[in-house]
């Protein structure tokens, strides 16, 4: 079953910039150092880290040294590994605080959390994927959900495809087939013609709904976060629990406040 932590990123990391005069690649380097914590499920040897970064040990040594000297990187509590650096939730702070579309959403998504008093969400459109950039939990917390950074598909959400709902048909359906199409759950749509044929309802209807295809058991409705032009730049999320809700209901009570909330955000953009 594929991680629901994190969506897989639509860029390859160790992309090569040959002729690029202006790419650094020792940089590159180093933030593939760091990107080879993405799928990690503890601390990373030396050796580890090389592998997934693609480079040498020796230049993965190096590397690391450097990050570890600097905060980016430290050894774990054990001493068996390598984990990432606390200084890394310094750019972390960085981008949520000097984010336009942050600054905006977040006054909106706190009004529309006292509304709905379900888990709402806003992430950020990422091609494949969408990044959470504000996370507001509802009673049922877990882990993942708690998570600023947490990424999730395009394909199978409802604010992913409400993003692409957004987005000219071509466009939509080129992302649709360049994403890993996995099933989450027993109920996740991996057929592209059925996906597509989804995104255009999400655009008749102005919002995405999508029931026990991401995560067991949750109903999940979507709205698009868009620029003047009509261009994705995020998306809401508003959740609830199928134990306490029917489709039928959450959308008609969510549905129109999450609407009015993505128009608010619009409107201040």
């Amino acid at each position: 079953m594929p991680s629901i932590l994190r969506a897989e990123s639509p860029r390859p990391t160790n992309f090569q910039a040959e002729d690029d005069r202006l790419f650094v690649r020792s940089a590159a380097r180093a933030m593939q150092v760091l990107s080879a914590f993405h799928q990690a499920s503890g601390p990373l040897s030396l050796s580890e880290i090389a592998t997934r970064a693609g480079i040498d040990r020796s230049a993965a040594q190096r590397l690391v040294h450097t990050l570890t000297v600097l905060g980016y990187v430290r050894r774990s509590a054990d001493d068996r590994g390598y984990l990432p650096g606390i200084r890394l939730l310094d750019h972390t702070l960085d981008l949520l605080r000097l984010d336009p579309v942050v600054q905006k959403a977040t006054p909106v998504l706190l009004e529309l959390r006292k509304t709905i008093r379900e888990r709402v969400d806003f992430s950020l459109y990422d091609e494949t994927r969408l990044i959470y950039a504000l996370r507001m939990q509802s009673k049922r917390e877990t882990f993942y959900a708690t998570l600023v950074g947490h990424s999730v598909p395009t394909y199978c959400t409802g604010g992913g495809r409400a993003v692409l709902a957004a987005l000219p048909e071509a466009e939509a359906r080129e992302i649709i087939m360049s994403a890993p199409l996995q099933k989450y759950t027993s109920r996740t749509e991996t057929d592209p013609d059925a996906v597509m044929a989804l995104v255009r309802q999400a655009r008749t209807d102005g919002y995405a709904v999508v029931i026990d295809e991401f995560v067991q058991g949750e109903v999940a409705i979507g709205v698009a976060v868009t620029r003047r032009d009509g261009m994705p730049l995020g998306a809401i999320h508003v959740a609830g629990s199928l134990s306490e809700w029917t489709p039928e209901d959450f959308v008609r009570q969510a549905a129109p406040l999450a609407t009015e909330a993505a128009r608010a955000i619009n409107g201040s953009l």
